[in-house]
């Protein structure tokens, strides 16, 4: 069976929500990540991941996959995590705080079943350390990696600002690892909620970047995703006309000079359509 298209949208829900789980077929997103990290608090850890596996059970979502968020290895919840993810319906997991290959290798072993030869990682490049090693750390082969500009923000002690620029340098990184390692790269969370516009604009920069996909922490923020990253009929006819002159070498298409490198960008549009 072939592997599925890296996540346009991945979706973040709290694992203390199982209401908001069983929701989640209203909202179609590639991929739904039912978090037992950051969005629950440490009081509530054992009772969000008894409701998130029961909840995930419950879920039959052709066309999005469903993971489960672990706590960072290292924090009392990290064993118990394991244990429950492995034995959960959900197809992977998201190991975030990624800085060292070696959870990584461990929660493989965990997740992999008979049900589950090759079961989905994504990671989380959200420290400064794990930015910094990003290109070594790509290398032991997640499934997928996205940044986390918060976390990363918070752990660098600088400010976060509407602009991005304390992150551009970063996420810059993420990407040109990921690329270099072959492993789909997804974009930062706009936590502005209400903003359209302002997650429009930031899909679109990290689209420039070389990101596949977004993160969402709002159902909104779904489909809106799946608008941006995939290419529109303009580009996809654009990069068609493009192929065709491209068979005689260097060509003009509407106005400008096309060569190799353009149809390698032509074709990479086009392997995007869904």
């Amino acid at each position: 069976m072939p592997a599925a298209p890296p996540p346009r949208s991945l979706l973040f829900v709290p694992g203390h929500r199982p209401d908001m789980v069983a929701k989640v077929g209203r909202w179609r997103p590639d991929a739904v990540v039912v978090d037992l990290e950051d969005a629950v608090a440490a009081a509530d850890k054992d009772r969000a991941r008894d409701a998130a596996v029961e909840a995930v059970a419950g879920l039959d979502l052709p066309g999005t996959q469903v993971l489960l968020r672990v706590n960072p290895p290292g924090t009392p919840w990290w064993p118990d995590d394991l244990a429950a993810v492995a034995a959960s319906r959900a197809a992977g997991a998201v190991l975030p705080k990624f800085d060292d290959p070696g959870p990584l290798e461990e929660l493989r072993r965990w997740l992999t079943t008979s049900q589950r030869p090759e079961p989905l990682v994504i990671v989380g490049i959200e420290t400064v350390a794990g930015v910094a090693d990003s290109r070594a750390l790509m290398a032991a082969g997640p499934g997928a990696a996205y940044f986390g500009a918060e976390d990363f923000v918070a752990d660098l002690g600088g400010v976060r600002t509407p602009e991005g620029l304390e992150v551009l340098y970063a996420r810059s990184q993420v990407s040109i690892a990921a690329r270099l390692a072959e492993v789909p790269a997804i974009d930062q969370a706009v936590t502005a909620i209400g903003d359209e516009a302002r997650f429009r604009a930031d899909a679109e920069a990290g689209r420039r970047l070389g990101y596949v996909g977004k993160i969402c922490i709002h159902p909104s923020q779904v489909a809106l995703a799946h608008a941006l990253y995939a290419p529109s009929p303009e580009e996809v006819a654009h990069a068609e006309r493009v192929l065709a002159a491209a068979g005689a070498g260097v060509a003009a298409v509407d106005g400008e000079m096309v060569d190799e490198v353009h149809a390698r960008m032509a074709r990479q549009v086009l392997a995007r359509r869904r």
